[in-house]
């Protein structure tokens, strides 16, 4: 298996390039700021999933890598808030983002919990 059939990766991936196309229409003097931040935070969980993965055999790495992962899909959430709050998405936008931010932190979680069965004990 490789780090690109997670599921958790998949939809991080799903997720990053959603936001990457509605950042596009962000205003310009976002551009340094919320827009960049939002890129790099969802870009950064697929990342850290992806660096995760190629430490499992190291389960304590393993489990701090995804903790990261799940820590810059936190901050991406978080920044979907302030886009909804400047206008920059809709309602409908921020809820099926948020929704997304959630089921992807879940399933880090569920990694997290559970390293033994994504190989981090069976390649010592």
């Amino acid at each position: 298996m490789d780090f690109k059939d997670l599921l958790a990766y998949k939809k991080g991936f799903q997720l990053a390039m959603q936001i990457y196309e509605l950042s596009k229409s962000f205003p310009k003097e976002e551009k340094y700021s919320l827009t960049d931040q939002i890129r790099r935070s969802s870009r950064s969980t697929c990342a850290n999933l992806a660096e995760a993965y190629r430490k499992r055999i190291y389960p304590k790495h393993f489990i701090a890598k995804l903790t990261d992962s799940d820590g810059e899909n936190s901050e991406t959430d978080v920044l979907l808030d302030f886009a909804k709050e400047c206008k920059y998405i809709s309602n409908e936008q921020h809820s099926s983002l948020h929704s997304e931010c959630i089921e992807i932190g879940k399933l880090i979680n569920f990694m997290i919990n559970n390293p033994d069965k994504f190989g981090s004990n069976q390649l010592v």
